[in-house]
């Protein structure tokens, strides 16, 4: 369990995040929703352990970040690191033994090149793999299926089904929301640093039309496209 109690985070004067209260349980997939500024990444890199903030965030596993996989939107890799040797690094920080790494490399990534020469999607991938393998409990994916090959979005979507069987916690962002709608138990809908709403499987059908018709509105009809 990851227990958020009120928490608020600030950037000088601008408040980012404002009193938020959540829980996340086992074996769940949970999905946030908003728009660019709203407020997600914030919220991940603070359960992640790398912003201060106001208010308090309680785990079954302690410390937090200990067991957290986080996969942020462009992961940072080191310019002189091959990917094998990445993903050794983050296993040896968790004190994982991990075998032969190439029976593992299930993106087909070329592992003895420098990881800073990778595309978006291969850095992606590379990152997913190596948290994967760090065997932790808890994990956060910003944005994991943006920049990504549609062959590895399938991949991406059936491991985050089969942590959801290992009864692990998964948060995700996406821009897509039908990657949300195949992963996800329930979504949740950040704006302006607030969640204003949660929605359970049974109904995204009906908050995909309602942030469709949110986003769009006679946006189109004002370009006048002939």
């Amino acid at each position: 369990m990851i227990e958020i109690i009120e928490l608020s985070k600030y950037y000088g004067t601008k408040q980012v995040l404002s009193n938020i209260n959540m829980t996340f349980l086992e074996g769940n997939v949970y999905g946030i929703v908003g728009e660019n500024g709203a407020g997600k990444t914030t919220l991940f890199r603070c359960i992640a352990g790398l912003e201060y903030y106001e208010g308090k965030i309680n785990a079954r596993l302690s410390p937090l970040k200990n067991h957290l996989g986080l996969l942020l939107t462009e992961p940072y890799l080191f310019s002189k690191i091959t990917g094998k040797e990445y993903i050794q690094l983050l296993c040896n920080a968790r004190e994982i033994k991990i075998g032969d790494i190439d029976l593992k490399n299930i993106f087909e990534l070329p592992l003895n090149q420098y990881a800073s020469t990778y595309s978006t999607g291969m850095k992606k991938k590379l990152a997913i793999t190596a948290i994967l393998l760090q065997e932790n409990t808890y994990f956060i994916l910003d944005e994991p299926f943006n920049g990504v090959d549609i062959q590895s979005n399938i991949i991406i979507t059936e491991i985050i089904h089969k942590l959801r069987e290992l009864n692990k916690i998964v948060i995700i962002s996406s821009h897509i929301f039908s990657t949300l709608s195949d992963t996800c138990d329930e979504i949740h809908l950040l704006k302006n640093g607030v969640f204003i709403k949660t929605v359970k499987k049974e109904e995204f059908t009906q908050l995909e039309t309602e942030m469709k018709e949110m986003t769009v509105g006679n946006k189109i009809e004002k370009l006048e496209l002939k």
